[in-house]
């Protein structure tokens, strides 16, 4: 693939506007110093240093999308606690919190992630607590939700649809989203992440799973081989009508299945020793639906995916990815292939 494509490509995402709708999760990070070993049981006792809020979920993939040059729409719901407006207040600038609903009595997802270290070394994660909002979601709420949703697909070039089982979207919701763009003649790339049932939607423009969630879906073990890849692959093409299906494999890099096309396996983008997993599928997601929102092909369009969870997976926490960064990888990849083109004799 030339650079140049990649190059314009980047270039093209300024602009782009994308309704992101769905799941959104406070993603909290406390940051402790490790003091000792407690006597009362056999544990670290963390001296406290810091506290961070940042958008999970739905609201990672937004940030992603403004991240990258694009503006994004957020249509989700988040409680009005402590949780959801630090939320709301880490979104980036070009996130518009406009569609999301914010109910009275309702709280906000947490995930909160300790992570701890000494004064010269990197925190590391010791435990993770989950508070999910529990109690289904009112019916009031669920049609503010909808209207808000449809309101913000007609206004943008793509859709983004997060489903972290949080009772909010469903492979019916979307249908009716899908079906209100069509009745308005404003047909554009809707794409699902979807971590617990990728088979139930039908129909939409590209997903993005990662290796495991594959094998969850269709009780496989992949590992190595590329055969039981291949036939995954185009099992999930089949049974889900999608135009493209893009497979996440960690180290192993990524798996383009498109109908009728060859399988495209994008090798993994900077080194191997990730530092941290957390929100990567939403930056993959983002970059793969802002490319496509910009005209971008399936192909081209996964590469600049490719380049973007390299990146976001060697910083820590929910992190994102700006265009500048992708520009600058690009170039180190054209630098180091004439090297070792020039190296040949």
């Amino acid at each position: 693939m030339d650079s140049a494509h990649i190059f314009a490509l980047i270039d093209a995402l300024a602009g782009r506007r994308v309704a992101v709708i769905g799941d959104v999760v406070a993603d909290e990070f406390v940051y402790g110093r490790v003091a000792r070993v407690s006597r009362e049981a056999p544990v670290l006792i963390l001296e406290y240093d810091s506290t961070q809020v940042v958008p999970g979920g739905a609201g990672n993939a937004a940030n992603n999308v403004a991240a990258l040059g694009g503006s994004a729409l957020l249509a989700a719901v988040v409680g009005r606690d402590e949780p959801g407006r630090r939320l709301i207040q880490a979104l980036h600038p070009r996130v518009s919190p406009r569609p999301v609903i914010r109910p009275a009595g309702r709280a906000t997802t947490v995930k909160t992630r300790i992570l701890a270290g000494g004064i010269h070394s990197a925190k590391q994660q010791v435990v993770r607590i989950d508070r999910v909002a529990d109690g289904a979601i009112d019916k009031g709420t669920r049609h503010a939700f909808f209207r808000a949703a449809v309101a913000a697909a007609l206004r943008s070039d793509a859709v983004l649809v997060s489903d972290y089982a949080g009772g909010l979207v469903s492979p019916a919701v979307v249908s009716k989203i899908r079906a209100e763009l069509k009745r308005a003649g404003h047909p554009v790339p809707i794409l699902v992440d979807s971590r617990y049932r990728l088979l139930d939607y039908h129909g939409l423009t590209a997903c993005t799973p990662n290796e495991s969630e594959v094998e969850q879906a269709l009780g496989v073990r992949i590992n190595d081989d590329t055969r039981v890849l291949e036939r995954a692959g185009r099992e999930i093409l089949e049974r889900t009508r999608m135009q493209a299906v893009l497979i996440t494999r960690g180290s192993r890099g990524m798996a383009l299945f498109v109908p009728s096309s060859p399988t495209v396996h994008i090798p993994i983008f900077g080194s191997d020793e990730i530092a941290d997993v957390t929100g990567a599928g939403d930056t993959v997601m983002a970059t793969m639906t802002l490319a496509l929102a910009a005209g971008a092909t399936f192909d081209l369009a996964a590469r600049l995916a490719n380049y973007a969870g390299g990146l976001v997976v060697m910083k820590r926490g929910t992190a994102t990815v700006s265009a500048a960064e992708l520009r600058d990888a690009v170039k180190r990849t054209r630098s180091s292939s004439r090297r070792v083109g020039s190296g040949r004799g």
